[in-house]
Formats: C-alpha cells, structure tokens, sequence
C-alpha cells in the first residue's frame, strides 16, 4: 500500500514537474494569457537533488509520527496542521526559516508533508523526512489554499496550535476549511516532546560536549582590553567547527554564545557588545551549539584576574544552590518542590531577594526565538513529575546592583538527563573560584 501511494505521489510529481519545466526553465512569453496561466499557480512540488541524510533515524520519526496519530486516533483528530518551527521540525525534520511567510506540516494518518514557500525551492523537499508542498507569492493565502488543498478529505475535526497561531491566521484557517472543527493539539505535543528518545539524548550529549568547547574557547580570548564580540566569536567558531566534523550532513545555523562583561553580566539574556574587559571583571559566558534546531548550554561565572572578597561571597552562594539543586533532581520529584526547597536555601544564603528567575528548564527542539517546553521548567507554579527521558537544566542566577559591593550577575547552568538508574549531568565545564578566575 504504502509503495502504491508513493507511485501515486511521484506521478503526480512528475506532471507538475513538466508544468513546471515550461514556465520556469523555459520562461514564459509575453502574451498575457500565458502570464495569467504562470499566475494561476498556487501549489506545486519541487524535487531538486537528492535527500539530506538526516541526524536522526527512519525508526526515530516513525516513532514520534506513531505517537501524534495513536494522539490523533483515540481524539477522534482526523488530521492536525502544524505552524510551529518546534512541531513542524520535530514531525518532519524541517527547520524552517519564516521571514514574514507561513509555514507548516499537514499530517494525516496516510500522509507528512512540508508546506513551504517557493522563495526556498526544493531545499524544505530534500530535508523533509516525506512529502513537501510548495506555495507560491502570486496570490495572497496560496499557503491556507494548500493546507486546505491537502486536508480536503478530512471530515471532522483538525488539529492546530493555538499556541502559535495569530488570531488573523487563525481566521484565515477557519475560513479555508468551514466544515471542520478545530482543536488544540499544541500542549499535547510538547508533553510528547517533554520525553526524549535514546537518539535525542545521544544528540543531546554532542552538544553538551561541544558546548564545553566553546566555554574553553571562551577563557582562550579572555583578556585585558578584548571586547565582548571577540569572545564571543571564538567560541561561535570552535562550535561551528565541531558541529561541521561531527555532523556534516546538518545545517549549520542559529549556533551562537553569549559573553557579558562588569555590568553587561546583570542578565542572563543580556546581548554581545564591545565594551572591552578590564581586571577584577565579573565575566559571564553562554555557549549554545545548535544542532538539527536542538537547544543545548552551559553558562558560566568568570573572573578576570581576580575577585573581590565581596564578589566571591555571592559567587560562592549562588554556587551552594546550584549544587543542591543537582541533589534534588530526579524522577519522582515535582518542578515546584525543587524550586520551594532551593528557595529556601537562597533564604539561608540571605540571598533571595536576589533572584531573577526560575532553577531549570526543558531541553529540545527550542531557541531564543522558536520552541518553549513550558510544562518542564523548574518554577513554582509547574507541578509536573519528573520522570526518566527527561533533560533538564540546573541554573539558578543572582543579580546585585551596580553600585553595591559584589555588582554584577552570578550563574552557573548544567544540563541533567533523568534515567531509571537515576540522574547524569552531561556539563564537563568546571565551575567556581578554583577553576575560573582567569590570569593571563
């Protein structure tokens, strides 16, 4: 069955192809029928190349897409219709680059397939794990025309993400197929993606691995009088470079480091700028090798030349928790029971006023711009168990002022995978006053 849909597919490729041939290798002459016929276009598919070989495995994506429609089966879903880079990536193996244009991944229980924009050609097709559809820019909403084009045998009800999804695009979703019912299926599968598979976490500790590369190339450029930038375009490289050696089928794209010095250490988030290092600094570095769209760290306090009595008193507090938190995290213990007890340890430490956000997070497909496993986060208000599969961050953060004794931000960031034999922390950069107050 599954080679006659293939047959099917590809003779459909094949005369769109030739449709294609005439308009786009061709050309298109002048008369204004024939440019009326190369406008009519809304869809088309593209097979330029060959196919990527992807990071991860058949049996790995057969495996997520077995999980979505065993989901989509005992919800009565008959198909869902992804928007998010995060799904859209993690059922498809398509890493899409919006730039103001829909995107998205229409799945049923017969067919995955890519929905992209021309201006990218065939490469969404070589890297999609099936099927792509392109639309094209010639008539507005050609990428609603396709998604309703491929789910036109659905009766019922359609999955979508509400958590992604504009209330215009919504609308405009809603009008392409009236005859539906339209769920949310976008907490659902981020609890699915919450449980990494072996191929994830084995991905997972590349990255680790070559994250700590990029923290020792960090300390390699720190000097008197470098500017941020540089730093952190020395790690950025060795990170490339390694990603390049151990997976070169990838893409290489969103690897990027965070280097903060003196006052620029306030936020964990704060960007790259080219205020120049000076002794007695606090330095503050995040290295983050992206690989395939999975999100990976490690953070770390520095100093420069040396440390202040009164930096080290924070920087040693701040690393107390950071400890304890590696004790508390294991399966069985809830998100918000590890934040309570670390709370109280930053109260012994008198240090909790000092805190700006939450101990941990959730690893996967996510970036400072796509993706947010929100239900896995070390917080308060998050009451779910961890449990093995996950991988979770231990990252707890100070702030004191400028102005006061000790100014500047302090944290620390290890990545932990929870298995059944307990719990392995995948971070090898060092950490504390021993190993990182850097002399040159």
């Amino acid at each position: 069955m599954q080679n006659l849909k293939r047959v099917a597919v590809a003779s459909c490729q094949k005369l769109r192809l030739n449709f294609l041939h005439r308009f786009f290798t061709l050309g298109v002459s002048s008369s204004s029928s024939n440019i009326e016929k190369f406008l009519s276009v809304q869809t088309l598919q593209i097979q330029n190349g060959k196919k990527i070989t992807p990071i991860f495995s058949n049996d790995e994506f057969q495996r997520r897409l077995t999980l979505l429609r065993n989901k989509m089966e005992t919800e009565g879903i008959g198909g869902v219709v992804f928007t998010s880079i995060q799904n859209v990536a993690y059922f498809s193996n398509f890493l899409y680059i919006p730039f103001g244009r829909p995107y998205g991944l229409v799945v049923t229980p017969q067919r995955n397939v890519t929905v992209s924009a021309l201006v990218d050609y065939s490469q969404p097709w070589r890297v999609s794990y099936d099927e792509n559809v392109i639309y094209t820019d010639w008539k507005r909403d050609n990428f609603f025309h396709a998604v309703k084009d491929l789910l036109k045998d659905v009766k019922g009800t359609i999955g979508y993400e509400a958590d992604h999804l504009s209330v215009q695009n919504y609308g405009k979703l809603l009008s392409a197929l009236p005859l539906n019912k339209l769920v949310d299926i976008g907490e659902s599968t981020e609890r699915m993606r919450m449980i990494k598979s072996p191929e994830e976490i084995k991905l997972t500790k590349h990255g680790a691995r070559i994250a700590d590369l990029g923290g020792a190339a960090v300390v390699d450029a720190v000097d008197e009088g470098v500017p941020e930038y540089e730093v952190a375009n020395h790690a950025i490289k060795t990170m490339v470079v390694e990603i390049a050696k151990t997976f070169p089928s990838t893409e290489l794209r969103d690897i990027w480091a965070y280097f903060q010095s003196g006052i620029n250490t306030d936020g964990a988030h704060n960007p790259v700028t080219s205020r120049r290092i000076q002794k007695g600094d606090i330095l503050s570095f995040s290295c983050f090798p992206m690989i395939n769209g999975y999100y990976v760290s490690v953070e770390r306090t520095l100093f420069f030349d040396h440390v202040s009595d009164e930096h080290l008193k924070y920087w040693e507090g701040n690393i107390r928790v950071y400890r304890k938190g590696l004790e508390l995290i294991k399966a069985g213990k809830r998100c918000c029971d590890i934040a309570l007890e670390l709370n109280n340890v930053f109260a012994e430490e008198g240090l909790l006023d000092k805190r700006t956000f939450g101990y941990g997070h959730s690893f996967g497909v996510m970036c400072h711009y796509y993706g947010r496993e929100a239900a896995l986060e070390l917080r308060e208000d998050i009451d779910t168990v961890l449990e093995p599969g996950m991988v979770i961050s231990m990252e707890p953060m100070i702030t004191i002022p400028e102005g006061q004794p000790g100014a500047g931000g302090y944290r620390e960031h290890d990545i932990l995978v929870i298995t059944d034999r307990g719990t392995e922390n995948i971070t090898r950069f060092p950490v504390g006053p021993e190993y990182n107050v850097i002399k040159k």
